[in-house]
Order: structure tokens, then C-alpha cells, then sequence
């Protein structure tokens, strides 16, 4: 089961299933599968009838489970109201008694998704090799690949499939690993790194791809391996994804065990063997470099470039790094065809590209689009703006992406596109915001936890990161005196120009896209930040530190919640007499506002 489900309650109801299969004397077997992408409607129970088509019922919670024993498994009725949808039918079964179920794929948040990578996800058990093989022709482009040795084939394949590094820098696949073919090793040893060590907030596409279906990564990198003449791989893995680890962990030695992983695979003379290191949840070790140093044993730090990993990385061999996502595919690619692959997408974006769809958003998940859709369709397939508010802004590309406003919402999803607008493509993390999101507050926040996670190696990153969050910090907050007032006018002035600064002098590619929440929020709404530094004030009204609360008299009642509730005395009045606060005693807590039961404290 995936972290998503796990958080929904799915063991509770894995665990009420395998209980009451037992009391029933039902002869089932139950199968933890994991995540196929709609987390608001975790947990998810799919149920395979003999010669029926399997129907997924959606949040299944363990009070539910008796009710599916009795009507479903029991007497083979549908419960229609939990319908989620069903999949396609199999040549064994029958759709006939269905007929009227739509198929899960016609279901509102799956119908304008292209699943690729996470087409196994949440449909086969990811700990089985046999259902891996048997759905998509598991480790059939591998044996391929061995049976043709031709190593330079492989990586002519992947460059006519257009892939590009699903990581961030969105850098040509197959070029990547032809420069480190071509780079001569001086001992004839060769790496293979997959980047695991996602970071990003709001960020699970790598995690659900490990969970859910890590052979795939197993075989892209046994493939990556042999197209570059490397014989070992090391996944880089963060600690924090315990089941990831436990699912690789898994496959490994399933692999190892069948032939696939060790000496002479496949009787091919080609040797690979995989391990996995736990990163210890640095953002910084994202960077290829820095995830290099660790792996050696040091500190996670960037190095300088060039030379690149492709000829001096890992302890100074020639090593190639990819993300999770990137190599997941590589099998499918080889064998849908590379050039029906390229067919997908516009431009130079091809194929498919993973986003974890998270914030002001009504159906928040994983979702996988075509090259090329707009950030108004990934929008739609979400749901939507709930509470029926407005759509102000889309981060995209994690913490050092760009914010997108409202009038760029037909931004196709691009490499060259995106970067036009000032965002990135990053590694697929998509953060919605309505009208009630403030951006100067969002840029703080997002350069907040840059500044936090800087490695503190170059002077731009380490000491400009905290000039930016100090200023961001100030206009977010009221001045106190007339020093303070012209200390924010002063620090305004620099914003702009610290943030070229940073973009044009740090070190690595974090560092240099580290200003990118600041200048798109500031190029796009520039208006809220002159509300802040003029007005002292919030137009989403978000930043407590603008803010005031206000008792109104008129409704309020003297009942004392608030004075009571207050940590520092700061209301005052009499019992059944109107109260009043004390604005220089007040910490914005907000505690007088959710103990009001009149709605009479305000805020603004």
C-alpha cells in the first residue's frame, strides 16, 4: 500500500478485510497494490469477481468492509454509491452484469490524464515479479536489449524518443548518456545513479512511482546500465520514504534471485548489480553533484562544473544520473516504440510528464499529462478552485519554480515555454492558489525553506538567500518606528537586483534558481507588494503581521471567551459589556477570533 492510502486508513481497512474474511470463512486473497494517482479518494478497494470485470469501490474505510463481505463478495452485488469505476474487461470475463459501471478511466479525474509512467501504479502488486511480467510485458525490452547487443542502439532509441530528464533541467536523455558511453573510465568502471532523493514540498511523483511499481526502475536501470557500459547502479534513496526503500529492497532480491540482477544476466556476459544508499533528507543532494559527495561519504555538497558526472563522477568515474521518473520509462519507451513516444507532446517536450497537483485545489493528486496540455486543463482535471473562489496563481517546479498567474493559465506545459514565464519544468511539483493566497507571503515562504536548506558552500546562495528572506520578512510585517519604515524602502529597492545577483553568480543549479519566486511574483504582482511596502497592508489578507484583530461592539455580548482565551492579556472589558483589544499587547494568535461563538471579533 502507498504512504497516501496508508494516511487515509488503508491498513485499518486491509487489516478489517483479512479479520472478517476469516469470521466469514471466504476463500480470497487480499492484495496491497499501490497508488493509481486519486488520493482524495483513498482508500481505495478493488474487487475481482470470478469472470467479472474488477470494479474499484472508493473511500472503503474499515467501518465499510462488513457491508462489501455481505453485498459484494457475498451475493455479488454492486454497492453503487461507492462505485469508483471498473477496468477494462479481460478476455476471462464478462461485462455483462457491469454493463451500466463506466470504466475508471472515464472518470473525471482520469479521462485527460495519458497514464505512461504510472500505468502499473496502483494496479499490480508491487511486490510480485509475476504480475510485473505479465502486465505490459515486464522485463521484455530488457531481454530485448541483451539479445541484440547493441549497446549504441539503445541510446540512439532513447534519443529518437525525444526523452528529457524528468529531474529538473529537462537535459536530452540519450545525449546524457552518450557522453558517458563515449567517456573513458581509468579503471573500466562506469555508475548508474537514479536520483530518489526527492525533496521538493508537495512533491510525491517519485514516491508513488517506487511504492507502487519498482521494478520498472529496476529495469530501466539495468538497460541504462548496459547502454552506457556500466556494471553497477546505486539508487539514492531519502531515508524518509521507508516503503519505497522496502519495495526496492524487494525487488532487488526478487531481480537477484531470477538472473536479472548479478553475474551474466540473462547469459549476455553483461554484469550489473544494484544497491541502495539512504540520503539523509538534504534538498541540496537533489543536485547531482552534491548527491555524488554523499554517496562518497561527505558532506552534500555541490560540486564545481565542469567536468561533469558523465566523465569524472562517482570517485572520479565516468557516471550517469537520472531521476525515478525518467528511468521508469525507459522500458516502456523501447517497447511502445520510440517513435510513437515522440508523436506525444509539442516542440521539444515529448511524451508524458508526472505532476504532484497539491494546494488550492479540490482533487488533489498525481496526475500524468501530454507534453504540451495547459495549466488551465490540469487545473479542470483537479477539480477545479473549491469554495468557489478564483484561480490567482500555479507554482510550478518546486521551491526555487516560478509562480504563473491567472492571465498566463494557457502556459502550455513545456520546457522552453515555461522558462519564458519565468517557471521551470522542476521535477513535476504543481502548487494551485486562489485569491486568498497571498504572493508576497509566498515568496517568503518558498525562500524560507531555500534558505534553510542551503548548503552554505558559495556566498550568493548562503548569505543572498538570507538578505531575501529578511527583506520578504519585513513586508510582511508593520514597522514599528520610522527607522523601520525607511529600512523596507531601502531593502525594496535592492530586491530585485540581490535576486539577479543570486540567479547569476551561485554555484549550482539550486542556487541559481533559487530567486525565481521572488522575481515572478514580483514581475506578476507587483501591486501586492507595493500594498505591503506602502499601504501596510494585505490584499489577501493572509500575513498576520499586517493585520489587526477588532471586537465589534455591536455584536459582541461580554461572554469573556476571548479575554479568557487570551495568552496576553490582551482584552479587556466587563462581563455582559462590550470588549476591546489591546492592539500593542496583541501577538495575532488568533485565538479570541475561533473561541468567538458571535462572529463578532474581526480581522483586518
Amino acid at each position: 500500500m502507498g504512504t497516501c492510502g496508508l494516511a487515509s486508513g488503508a491498513q485499518a481497512t486491509f487489516d478489517t478485510f483479512r479479520s472478517e474474511a476469516l469470521k466469514y470463512k471466504l476463500d480470497i486473497e487480499i492484495i496491497p497494490v499501490g497508488c493509481v494517482g486519486s488520493c482524495f479518494l483513498e482508500p481505495i478497494v478493488d474487487i475481482k469477481l470470478p469472470g467479472k470485470a474488477r470494479v474499484a469501490y472508493k473511500q472503503i474505510t474499515s467501518d465499510k468492509v462488513v457491508e462489501i463481505i455481505q453485498r459484494t463478495l457475498q451475493k455479488e452485488e454492486i454497492i453503487r454509491e461507492w462505485v469508483l469505476g471498473k477496468y477494462p474487461v479481460e478476455p476471462s470475463s464478462s461485462d455483462e452484469d457491469f454493463s451500466d459501471i463506466p470504466l475508471i478511466s472515464d472518470f473525471e479525474f482520469f479521462k485527460n490524464q495519458k497514464k505512461f509512467v504510472l500505468s502499473r501504479c496502483g494496479v499490480v502488486n508491487p511486490r510480485s515479479f509475476e504480475e510485473y511480467i505479465a502486465y505490459e510485458d515486464g522485463f521484455k525490452a530488457l531481454a530485448e536489449v541483451l539479445e541484440e547487443a547493441n549497446p549504441q542502439k539503445v541510446i540512439d532509441d532513447i534519443k529518437t524518443s525525444g526523452l528529457r530528464g524528468r529531474g529538473g533541467g529537462g537535459f536530452p536523455t540519450g545525449q546524457k548518456w552518450q557522453f558517458c558511453r563515449d567517456a573513458q573510465s581509468p579503471d573500466g568502471q562506469k555508475y548508474v545513479i537514479c536520483n530518489a532523493d526527492e525533496g521538493d514540498p508537495g512533491a510525491f511523483m517519485d514516491r508513488a512511482v517506487l511504492e507502487s511499481d519498482p521494478f520498472s526502475v529496476i529495469e530501466g536501470m539495468i538497460i541504462m546500465g548496459y547502454a552506457i557500459g556500466a556494471s553497477k547502479g546505486i539508487i539514492y534513496c531519502r531515508a524518509e520514504y521507508p516503503i519505497a526503500i522496502k519495495q526496492l529492497t524487494n525487488a532487488i532480491s526478487i531481480c537477484s534471485e531470477r538472473g536479472l540482477l548479478g553475474k551474466n544476466i540473462l547469459n549476455s556476459g553483461f554484469n550489473f548489480e544494484i544497491e541502495i544508499k539512504k540520503g539523509a533528507g538534504a534538498f541540496v543532494c537533489g543536485e547531482e553533484t552534491a548527491l555524488i559527495e554523499s554517496i562518497e561519504g561527505k558532506r552534500g555538497m555541490p560540486r564545481i562544473k565542469p567536468p561533469y558526472p558523465a566523465t569524472y563522477g562517482l570517485y572520479g568515474n565516468p557516471t550517469n544520473i537520472n531521476n525515478v521518473e525518467t528511468i521508469a520509462q525507459i522500458a516502456k519507451i523501447l517497447n511502445y516504440g520510440p517513435a510513437k513516444f515522440a508523436e506525444w507532446g509539442i516542440n521539444k517536450s515529448r511524451g508524458t510528464k508526472v505532476f504532484s497537483l497539491t494546494g488550492k485545489i479540490k482533487h488533489a493528486g498525481l496526475v500524468e499529462v501530454p507534453m504540451g496540455i495547459t495549466i488551465r486543463e490540469i487545473v479542470k482535471i483537479g477539480g477545479g478552485i473549491p469554495n468557489g473562489k478564483k484561480f490567482k496563481a500555479a507554482q510550478i517546479g518546486g521551491p526555487s519554480g516560478g509562480c504563473i498567474p491567472a492571465h498566463l493559465i494557457n502556459t502550455p506545459i513545456d520546457y522552453e515555454e515555461l522558462k519564458e514565464v519565468g517557471a521551470m519544468m522542476g521535477s513535476g511539483g504543481l502548487v494551485i492558489m486562489d485569491e486568498s493566497t497571498c504572493m508576497v507571503d509566498t515568496a517568503r515562504f518558498f525562500m524560507k525553506f531555500i534558505q534553510e536548506e542551503s548548503c552554505g558552500k558559495c556566498i550568493p546562495c548562503r548569505e543572498g538567500t538570507r538578505r531575501l528572506l529578511e527583506i520578504l520578512t519585513k513586508l510582511t510585517q508593520k514597522p514599528k518606528n520610522d527607522y523601520e519604515v525607511v529600512d523596507r524602502m531601502k531593502s525594496m529597492i535592492s530586491l530585485k537586483e540581490l535576486a539577479y545577483v543570486i540567479k547569476d553568480t551561485a554555484l549550482c543549479g539550486l542556487g541559481n534558481s533559487a530567486p525565481n519566486p521572488v522575481l515572478t511574483t514580483l514581475n506578476y504582482f507587483r501591486d501586492e507588494y507595493e500594498a505591503h511596502l506602502y499601504e501596510n497592508r494585505c490584499p489577501a489578507k493572509a500575513c498576520i503581521g499586517l493585520l489587526s484583530f477588532r471586537i465589534d461592539a455591536e455584536k459582541c455580548v461580554g461572554c469573556g471567551l476571548c479575554k479568557l482565551n487570551c495568552p496576553n492579556d490582551a482584552i479587556l472589558g466587563e462581563k455582559k459589556q462590550a470588549h476591546y483589544i489591546v492592539e500593542e499587547k496583541c501577538v495575532k494568535c488568533g485565538l479570541c477570533k475561533s473561541n468567538c461563538k458571535f462572529n463578532a471579533v474581526i480581522l483586518e
